[in-house]
């Protein structure tokens, strides 16, 4: 209460129970609550427009539209991004789950550094993982090089820009998030069902499979949506392999021909596929729940010896080495002086710059709405409030060229309407002004913003809040004086989490960036699509390296505690 101790209190009384609350207290109560939940339908609105504008063009389709889109092969995009998702879905949670299996459940040399190097990939955009690997593996790179030096200039080799190998990289591009969300379930579950299970005869894996994995099902399915929206919206590097998806045909439309209306029924097709996902687990899932009572002790790991324990330990160097390793190695091999012909002059530091100076605005963006929003649903109060605010974050639902294209129309339709009234804004807000893209991203990154933020306010006491208001302390107040202070941890979090995904971002970049607004991630793109790997070392290195810290920083902590807390209790 030492927040709101200095604040002007109202004369009159606390009102007795039975009795009519006083004017002041009836007009704190009466007035802030439609205001506040004035303030989220805005906040709502706003975020949701674009993305209902999209699915207005599948509702009003052009036949003239259609039929261009159909003979530039939709038909075939449609089912490779069908088929990259399944494979790209199915082969993450695998090995995600499979990685979490083997570190949460047992113990072996390195566990402990393990468990959180295995999330490094994620501070590697995909594209730059796919254009390293196609650098390596192609015709020129080293790998063939040196198969021709050992057995001959005629030696086989598969294709390597191919469907396969993009979905490979993919799997190990994605895996992390099946993994993470895998290793959390495994921490919180219960010994005592498992013990039960092998007291009855089960084997090990067959009470894992039995036991285990039903109840980790909700947060495998939780990882495996994340990588089909994370596989729909890319397609820098599926474009790099010559996999034509439907992602990629919204790239060439709007790029090639600024074609709007075939870029956003296109979008609503993604759009369509982002919805088949989000219901095909909600269906899968029905009503079954997945709760334990009285989970009590945590599982404990079992100890691997002899080979078991080496082979642990050379799978999870394996896959480090696959899927972080060796990238940063030829990255910094190809960021060399002698490599490349970029160094670090004013056009690089000016990428640099921008890069920073917008995932910085978009952290701060996010952030400040994240915290509007959950302090209005706080203090407007309401079933429909709550509802409105969850609608407020349905934008990192939607992948990223949906909300690109989205953005696209109805900044189109505001320059029109500004237009036909006689108003010239001097450029167009299209592609003339920084504000499109700051707004896409802040549609696309609120709910990252607004997750950490609400859960800190959910450990808020909601009697602090309404001791507050009872005092006669204005709304806005409450949220300055009250919640802001406590708010400070999931804040810095937030601010972390927008601000990483904002670096690695590339869709809607490329669709809303003004002319001559250059990034990192655009750069490096540029120079990938014209197989410049050297040239575009030292720009996706940098992203590398900034991406890195906050990961390292966060995961660190989080995921390494519950292998050393195993570990002891073992010990």
């Amino acid at each position: 209460m030492s927040t709101v101790a200095d604040e002007p209190q109202t004369d009159a009384p606390r009102t007795p129970p039975g009795r009519t609350p006083t004017p002041a207290l009836r007009r704190v109560r009466g007035d802030a609550r439609p205001a506040w939940q004035r303030v989220v339908a805005v906040v709502a609105l706003l975020v949701t427009l674009p993305i209902l504008l999209v699915v207005g063009s599948l509702l009003t389709p052009s036949g003239e539209t259609w039929s261009f889109l159909v003979q530039a092969g939709l038909g075939s995009m449609v089912l490779t991004t069908i088929a990259l998702g399944v494979v790209v879905t199915l082969g993450a949670t695998v090995l995600g789950a499979a990685l979490a299996w083997l570190v949460g459940r047992h113990t072996f040399p390195g566990r402990a550094l393990f468990s959180w190097l295995l999330v490094l990939p994620l501070a590697i955009p995909a594209y730059v993982l796919g254009f390293v690997w196609i650098g390596l593996l192609d015709h020129p790179g080293p790998v063939q090089t040196g198969l021709r030096a050992a057995f001959g200039p005629d030696v086989w080799f598969p294709e390597v820009r191919s469907f396969w190998l993009a979905a490979a990289v993919l799997v190990i591009a994605f895996y992390p998030y099946p993994y993470i969300l895998a290793r959390a379930a495994l921490r919180e579950q219960s010994a005592t069902t498992y013990e039960a299970a092998r007291a009855l005869g089960a084997g090990p894996l067959v009470a894992a499979r039995r036991v285990l994995l039903p109840l980790a099902r909700p947060s495998l399915a939780a990882g495996a949506m994340v990588v089909a929206m994370e596989t729909l919206t890319d397609f820098a590097t599926v474009r790099y392999f010559g996999v034509e998806t439907v992602s990629v045909g919204i790239h060439q439309v709007w790029v090639g021909m600024y074609d709007r209306q075939a870029a956003s029924e296109l979008a609503g097709v993604v759009l369509l596929f982002a919805l088949a996902v989000i219901a095909a687990e909600r269906v899968g899932r029905g009503g079954m729940r997945f709760t334990q009572q009285n989970a009590g002790r945590r599982l404990e790991p079992t100890p691997l010896v002899g080979r078991h324990a080496v082979l642990a330990t050379l799978t999870c160097v394996a896959v480090l080495a696959v899927t972080f390793v060796v990238p940063v190695v030829q990255l910094l091999l190809w960021s060399r002086p002698s490599e490349t012909d970029v160094g670090l002059d004013s056009r690089f530091l000016g990428y640099v710059t921008n890069t920073l100076g917008i995932a910085v605005a978009v952290a701060v963006l996010c952030v400040g709405v994240g915290v509007l929003l959950a302090s209005a649903a706080r203090l407007g109060g309401g079933r429909a409030t709550t509802w409105l605010a969850r609608a407020a974050t349905v934008g990192y639902a939607v992948p990223g060229p949906v909300v690109a294209i989205g953005v696209l129309i109805m900044l189109s339709a505001i320059d029109s309407a500004f237009d036909s009234v006689g108003i010239s804004l001097g450029t167009t807000l299209v592609t003339g002004t920084v504000a499109g893209l700051l707004y896409a991203y802040v549609v696309r990154f609120l709910a990252l913003a607004w997750g950490s933020v609400d859960a800190g306010l959910e450990k808020v006491s909601p009697s602090l809040t309404m001791a507050a208001v009872s005092l006669g302390v204005r709304p806005g107040r409450v949220l300055r004086r009250v919640h802001l202070p406590l708010l400070r941890p999931g804040i810095g979090v937030a601010l972390v989490l927008v601000a990483v995904d904002t670096l690695k971002e590339l869709p809607i970049m490329l669709l809303l960036r003004p002319f001559g607004f250059e990034t990192l991630a655009v750069w490096v793109d540029q120079l990938a699509t014209e197989s410049r790997w050297e040239s575009a070392g030292p720009p996706a290195l940098t992203i590398v390296g900034l991406a890195m810290i906050p990961i390292v920083l966060v995961f660190r902590r989080t995921l390494s505690d519950g292998a050393r807390d195993s570990d002891g209790a073992r010990d």
